[in-house]
């Protein structure tokens, strides 16, 4: 096998800003395995607040053995093996087993998604994510949203109830809320979410610290929406932590270390009835497919990264009437690789 990669800098539609942070761009390295002819396509989004970058991701690929791994592939030994060079560093490792999935299905003649054991039937609707913004500002966005059938809302400052009214002057879809740990006080956060049920809101995402899991499970256990674990569920040990704290947890990729991984938090989750939801970073057609594959598996989509950028250098993937459609193409189903 050849291992080849490019850094890149995905560029945001607009600022995107949630709870505690603000960006204009994405650092994202894109990733290629070659192995007897077919090429599989991998990607790593580095979100600032996760620690990693080009220079990281640069200094990791350079310790990885490719020879290490052999056609068919292990995707477990796989995981092990990148582990075992460094600890953390999920999102490149991501861009690995993504690009070793795509690689696998080109191989096999066969969908990545078929491979998964997922049904193209199930796919649920996919959210559209607004942060956190002015309101002249979020009601263009609202706009942009046009065919989506439900808007993700970043919440986490003084002014929620203020967003969410701006929002439903404008729109009466369902909404989902991401609090990104922004939310601190108990009785408060349980008034927010009888209010937002009032607004249509679905579901609400990290209200509090990831490291506070008694006020997390408290809010929990009261609140008449479901609250789903974001920044506190990252790999397959977290999900049993899960139980008893959240309605559900939501699976990133980025997070993960790739598909192989995720796609063992669902079957944990399953076992521990959690609900799932599986969610993005900032991310290319590539990385989306990757999510898409195991989206139907899931209870909610937040696949939405290709529609927030500006200079995704592969082609859209199939949408209609609010959600994703997956093709039968070999692999991730990726067109119009890198230009």
């Amino acid at each position: 096998m050849e291992l080849t990669y490019q850094p890149f800098e995905l560029q945001l539609k607009h600022a995107f800003t949630i709870a505690k942070f603000s960006r204009t761009s994405t650092p994202i390295m894109l990733v290629q395995i070659k192995h007897e002819g077919y090429t599989g396509y991998g990607e790593a989004s580095m979100v600032p607040y996760m620690g990693e970058s080009h220079e990281t991701a640069t200094a990791f690929l350079s310790k990885v053995d490719i020879s290490r791994i052999s056609y068919p592939i292990d995707f477990g030994a796989v995981i092990n093996y990148l582990d075992s060079i460094a600890p953390g560093n999920p999102a490149i490792k991501a861009a690995i087993d993504i690009a070793l999935h795509d690689l696998d299905g080109k191989i096999k003649q066969q969908p990545c998604w078929q491979l998964l054991g997922s049904d193209p039937a199930k796919m649920p609707v996919t959210s559209f994510t607004i942060g956190i913004d002015t309101p002249e500002m979020i009601i263009k966005k609202v706009k942009e949203a046009e065919g989506f059938k439900v808007i993700k809302v970043k919440l986490g400052k003084d002014n929620d109830k203020e967003l969410i009214s701006t929002i439903r002057s404008v729109t009466d879809v369902p909404l989902y809320v991401d609090a990104n740990q922004g939310w601190t006080d108990l009785q408060q956060s349980l008034d927010m979410t009888y209010w937002l049920q009032e607004q249509g809101v679905q579901l609400i995402e990290q209200p509090m610290l990831k490291t506070d899991p008694d006020s997390n499970a408290w809010l929990t256990e009261r609140s008449p929406i479901p609250i789903i674990g974001d920044e506190a569920v990252q790999r397959f040990e977290d999900v049993d932590k899960a139980k008893g704290v959240y309605t559900g947890i939501n699976i990133k990729l980025m997070k993960s270390a790739g598909i192989y991984e995720a796609s063992r938090m669902i079957k944990r989750a399953r076992e521990l009835n959690l609900k799932i939801m599986i969610g993005c970073m900032t991310e290319t057609s590539c990385a989306a497919l990757a999510g898409l594959a195991l989206a139907p598996q899931s209870d909610w989509v937040d696949l939405d990264g290709p529609f927030l950028v500006s200079n995704n250098p592969y082609q859209m993937p199939d949408f209609a009437d609010g959600k994703y459609i997956l093709n039968n193409d070999t692999g991730l189903g990726i067109r119009h690789v890198i230009k």
